[in-house]
C-alpha cells in the first residue's frame, strides 16, 4: 500500500496546534490540518505489512492499509466509502481518538507510525467538503415495517441507530438532554470537538428516517415497558455516567467548590452553544480561581483546557500513579498500547503536572474551600511519611472516571442487575447478540454495557448491536459487524 519506498523517504508530520496565547481567548478547535498533498506524502508512508498490526489497535476495524493507499493514489472518494463501511463518525474519531492504531502500526517500533488518525480526519473532512459541506443521507430502498427505539444519544447510540436506519428500520433515539450527542455534545469541550460535527451528522440521520425524541428521560418521563409495548426492540445505550468518589469520606468534602468533572464540562458546553442552564443549577466557574483537577486521564485534561479559558488563576493535575517513562520499552509493550508520558494540548497550556501524589482531605473557611491536602506515596501507592502538605484549591474537580451506569432510571425501573468488570460495571449481555438475558427485546451496548472507554469502542458497540437487532427481527441481517 501507498509507495513501497515511502516509509523511507518520508518523515512523519502531522497536524499543528495554534499557539497557547491564541486558542485560549476562544472555545473553537485549535488543531491545524495538514495540506492535501502533505496528507498523500504521508499515506505513502504505509508500508505494505504482511501483517497490518493497525487492525489490532482499531476497535471499528477500519482498513487502514486500503484507504491510505487511496488516498496516496488521489482517490479520496473511494477513500471515503471505504473508511464510512467501517466507521459511522470517522470525523469524530479523527478528532478525539487516542489512535490506538498508531501505536501498532509497524513504523511506531521506530517511534514514527504513519500519521492514520489525520489521514483519517482528512477523508472525513474532505468527503464533507466535496458533497457540499453536507453528509449525503443514505435512506433504505425499503423499509421492513419494524421499529426500535434506541435509549441514548451518544456514540453507540448513535451509531446503531444510523445502522438500522439503514437496515430500513422505523428508528426512534431517546434522549434526555435538549439536543442529541451524549459525551460528544455535553462532555467533550468545543475547542476539541466544535458541535457543529455533531449537528451535521444528525441532519443525515434525520434524512435517513431516525427521529429524535430530546428532553425525554426514560425510566422517568416514559417508562422502557411502553417503549417495549411500542417497538419490537429496545437497545439501551444510556452511557456510563456514574462518578468514581474516592474522597466521600475524606474530611471537607462537603465544602463549596468541589465537583465532579461532568458537573462542570456539560456548563460549558452549554454556555458556548447558547443553550439554557436548568433553573437552580449552580453555576461552576473558573474564572480567578487556584484550580486544581484530580485525575489524570481525558477528562482532567478536558477541565484543564476549560479552566484557563475561564481565566483560572493557576491549574495544578494531581496523578495518583508515578511518572509513567517518556519512550516505552518496544519490546515489550508494541504492538499493544504503550504505558508512556503523554503531555496533552491542555496540559501544555501551562498546567502543573505533580505525580505519585494522594490527597487525603480539604480544609476552607465559610464553608468554601482553601486548601487541598495530600500525602506523596511510593511506587505500591502508599503514603512516604513526612511527605504531608497542602495546595491553594478554590476549586477542585473530581475527573476520577466513572464506575458505571446511573441506576436511578432504566436500571431501577427494569431492575436491571449492574455486575463488576474490573473496577467498572455494565449490564450484563455479551458481545455475541448483545441481548439482556431473559428480558424480551432488550438490548444493550457501549459503556453502559462494557464501561467507561472510548468513543471508538462505542461505535464499534452500536454497530455489532445494530448487527445483532436487525439478525433478531428479521432472521438475518446485511449489516456489517
Amino acid at each position: 500500500m501507498g509507495k513501497i519506498t515511502g516509509f523511507m523517504e518520508f518523515d512523519r508530520a502531522d497536524r499543528g496546534y495554534r499557539p497557547v496565547e491564541e486558542r485560549l481567548k476562544h472555545y473553537r478547535e485549535f488543531v491545524e490540518p495538514l495540506p492535501e498533498k502533505d496528507v498523500k506524502t504521508q499515506a505513502a508512508r504505509c508500508m505494505d505489512c504482511g501483517i497490518p498490526y493497525c487492525h489490532n489497535g482499531c476497535p471499528v476495524n477500519n482498513q487502514i492499509p486500503d484507504w491510505n493507499d487511496l488516498v496516496y493514489q488521489g482517490q479520496w472518494s473511494t477513500a471515503s466509502l471505504n473508511l464510512h463501511s467501517t466507521n459511522n463518525f470517522p470525523e469524530v474519531t479523527g478528532r478525539v481518538c487516542p489512535a490506538p492504531c498508531e501505536a501498532s502500526c509497524t513504523l511506531n517500533i521506530e517511534d514514527v507510525p504513519v500519521t492514520i488518525k489525520t489521514i483519517e480526519y482528512s477523508i472525513a473532512e474532505r468527503a464533507f467538503a466535496d458533497n457540499g459541506n453536507k453528509w449525503v443521507p443514505q435512506p433504505p430502498d425499503k423499509k421492513t415495517g419494524k421499529r426500535v427505539a434506541v435509549i441514548g444519544s451518544g456514540p453507540a447510540g448513535l451509531a446503531a441507530a444510523q445502522q438500522l436506519a439503514r437496515a430500513g428500520h422505523e428508528v426512534h433515539v431517546y434522549e434526555k438532554n435538549a439536543f442529541p450527542g451524549g459525551l460528544l455534545r455535553y462532555g467533550i469541550p468545543d475547542f476539541k470537538l466544535e458541535k457543529v460535527v455533531v449537528e451535521r451528522r444528525v441532519k443525515q440521520m434525520e434524512a435517513e428516517g431516525v427521529t429524535f425524541h430530546c428532553n425525554t428521560h426514560v425510566g422517568k418521563d416514559v417508562t422502557v415497558a411502553s417503549l417495549k409495548k411500542s417497538h419490537d426492540a429496545v437497545l439501551l445505550t444510556g452511557g456510563s455516567e456514574k462518578p468514581f468518589d474516592f474522597f466521600a469520606k475524606a474530611s471537607g468534602r462537603e465544602l463549596d467548590g468541589i465537583h465532579f468533572a461532568m458537573d462542570f464540562l456539560p456548563q460549558q458546553n452549554r454556555r458556548v452553544s447558547g443553550e439554557t442552564i436548568a433553573k437552580g443549577t449552580k453555576e461552576i466557574s473558573a474564572k480567578d480561581k487556584h484550580v486544581i483537577v484530580i485525575g489524570g486521564g481525558d477528562t482532567g485534561s478536558d477541565c484543564i483546557g476549560t479552566s484557563f479559558r475561564q481565566g483560572a488563576k493557576s491549574v495544578t493535575q494531581l496523578e495518583i500513579m508515578p511518572q509513567p517513562p517518556k519512550m516505552e520499552n518496544k519490546a515489550l509493550s508494541w504492538p499493544h498500547w504503550p504505558l508512556k508520558l503523554r503531555i496533552s494540548s491542555s496540559q501544555a497550556e501551562g498546567a502543573a503536572v505533580e505525580y505519585s501524589i494522594s490527597t487525603t482531605g480539604f480544609s476552607g473557611e465559610g464553608g468554601k474551600i482553601k486548601k487541598l491536602h495530600y500525602t506523596r506515596v511510593d511506587s505500591k501507592l502508599q503514603p512516604v511519611p513526612g511527605s504531608e502538605g497542602a495546595l491553594d484549591a478554590d476549586l477542585v474537580l473530581l475527573a476520577m472516571g466513572f464506575s458505571g451506569p446511573t441506576e436511578d432510571d432504566v436500571v431501577k425501573e427494569m431492575d436491571l442487575p449492574v455486575v463488576a468488570r474490573g473496577r467498572f460495571k455494565g449490564l450484563e449481555a455479551n458481545e455475541r447478540d448483545y441481548r439482556i438475558r431473559g428480558r424480551d427485546k432488550l438490548f444493550v451496548a457501549g459503556d453502559m454495557r462494557r464501561g467507561q472507554s472510548l468513543v471508538v469502542w462505542a461505535i464499534r458497540e452500536g454497530r455489532q448491536a445494530a448487527a445483532s437487532i436487525d439478525r433478531v427481527l428479521m432472521g438475518r441481517t446485511d449489516l456489517p459487524r
